[in-house]
């Protein structure tokens, strides 16, 4: 199973013993499921300092971070246990049978599904929460799909690691060998071949646009496409309001300085750039923003790649015409280590240069100063699909442009008002999507319990007998979850 590299027969065998594996699983009752993903992050937990220690060396993350992470993971499989408990996430749906009704109306009975075998590659920047346990390997196990996990190379000995606890979390608890296997073949190829095999029936990204892209076009060019959920990066404009500037400049600074370099930019919700409207206190806050970079040490990124792609990026959006180099770290980077940055544009250049509004990732920002709030309005309209958006202002600031607000959920999966884009808290409410390219659906959310929605179909049961329903479906509701019956909510 730990195999560095796969021939295509070899993929093939995975993706053969995995549509076996789902046959089996999806039949396993919610309870065992939710056993089995509370194992996992026992597992997870059990493998203690190690596991830290090990991925600190791969990634350069401080063991600090990597705590608060893996708690994160493992809370978040233990959240799915419990969505899996309560079982309501199925939607069941039933309109019983009208006989007298002109046309008669049949019994028909509605419910989620698992769609199959779901193919998941590792992310780079989260070790553990967007990769081998993370929330699409989690969703996923919930919903009833086995898994096969495709390792990310920047950190293949985690990757190995938390594969082993869940290798011992299948045996300990009896699920399907193999529904749950891991590749750690970092070749193209075997992405490709991957998401193209015939029992492929769903995939989940989080990564670059580039990455992302070329998993949506394998699967749409397959006989029979297949659903891509990518989540490709974001560079999460930031709207400063004046009301607030003018009173609030050196606190915002503060916040957003901290902002922009935390985790040296690595997150897809990182602040890239920042619009205000020109007025003396976006000048003071310029100032400010300015003052707090230059103390801000440099830190090593995840690993070379990123931080030669950041460096390129960084110097490219530089360059362009407009662009003017506000501040810089003062202390000279190390090995590996990013270069905090913040320029500014004004507004009417941006609007004339698209690369501007790529994302640089890594710990850079861009200030877009707007003559007006309507050269404010088409440099945010001008933005593609963002994961999220924020807004920064008074009541008063609120009132006065108001129509900005309902600008907002056309532009991001979830808007912040006077805070920071950055921290994606796991609940039940949050979003973690938008529209494209911020993710290929912005129909689902990547991060809470409804991102189990994504690996599963609606089927209904016609004139069924009652004896052939799934349970979450037979007349005596032997789950005790809550359905709708006949248009009302009923547990009974």
């Amino acid at each position: 199973m730990m195999n560095t590299s796969h021939s295509p027969a070899q993929i093939d065998t995975v993706m053969q013993q995995a549509a076996a594996a789902f046959v089996a699983y999806q039949k396993t009752s919610p309870v065992q499921k939710a056993v089995f993903l509370e194992t996992i992050a026992a597992n997870i937990e059990a493998l203690g300092d190690a596991l830290i220690s090990k991925t600190s060396e791969e990634t350069n993350l401080p063991p600090a971070r990597l705590t608060g992470e893996r708690g994160r993971t493992t809370m978040q499989l233990r959240m799915f246990a419990q969505l899996l408990r309560e079982g309501s996430w199925v939607e069941a749906t039933v309109d019983t049978a009208i006989p007298d009704k002109t046309p008669p109306r049949p019994d028909i009975r509605k419910m989620l599904v698992p769609m199959g075998t779901v193919v998941v590659f590792g992310a780079s920047n989260f070790p553990f929460a967007y990769s081998t346990a993370g929330g699409d390997t989690a969703s996923a196990l919930a919903a009833g799909c086995s898994v096969v996990v495709k390792a990310h190379p920047a950190h293949l000995q985690t990757s190995i690691m938390v594969a082993d606890a869940i290798a011992a979390a299948i045996a300990s608890t009896g699920m399907p060998e193999h529904c749950f296997q891991h590749v750690t073949d970092a070749s193209f190829e075997a992405g490709k071949a991957l998401v193209q095999h015939p029992h492929t029936a769903a995939v989940g990204f989080t990564g670059s646009y580039t990455g992302g892209r070329a998993l949506y076009d394998y699967a749409a060019a397959r006989k029979s496409p297949i659903p891509v959920f990518a989540e490709m990066g974001s560079i999460n404009p930031v709207i400063l309001l004046p009301d607030t500037l003018s009173t609030n400049a050196e606190s915002l600074a503060k916040q957003y300085a901290g902002s922009i370099t935390l985790g040296m930019g690595q997150f897809c919700t990182n602040p890239g750039i920042l619009l205000g409207i020109a007025s003396e206190g976006l000048q003071a806050f310029l100032q400010a923003l300015a003052k707090e970079i230059g103390t801000i040490a440099p830190a090593k990124m995840l690993h070379a790649g990123i931080h030669k792609a950041y460096f390129e990026k960084m110097k490219t959006a530089l360059q362009q015409k407009g662009v003017k180099l506000l501040s810089q770290t003062t202390t000279a980077p190390g090995e590996l280590e990013a270069q905090p940055v913040i320029a500014t544009v004004d507004g009417a250049a941006f609007l004339l240069d698209p690369l501007l509004r790529e994302e640089v990732f890594g710990p850079y920002s861009l200030v877009v100063i707007c003559d007006n709030e309507a050269e404010l309005t088409a440099v945010w309209r001008s933005l593609t699909g963002q994961l999220t958006t924020t807004l920064m202002g008074t009541d008063a600031d609120f009132a006065a442009h108001a129509s900005l607000l309902e600008i907002a959920p056309a532009i991001a999966g979830r808007i912040v008002f006077n805070g920071v884009p950055t921290g994606v808290e796991v609940c039940a409410s949050m979003v973690h999507g938008g529209p494209f390219p911020a993710s290929t659906d912005s129909r689902f959310t990547a991060v809470g319990i409804h991102a189990v929605k994504r690996w599963v179909r609606p089927v209904c049961y016609q004139n069924c007998p009652d004896a052939l329903l799934p349970e979450a479906l037979q007349a005596a509701n032997p789950l005790g979850i809550w359905r709708l019956v006949n248009n009302e909510w009923v547990r009974a």
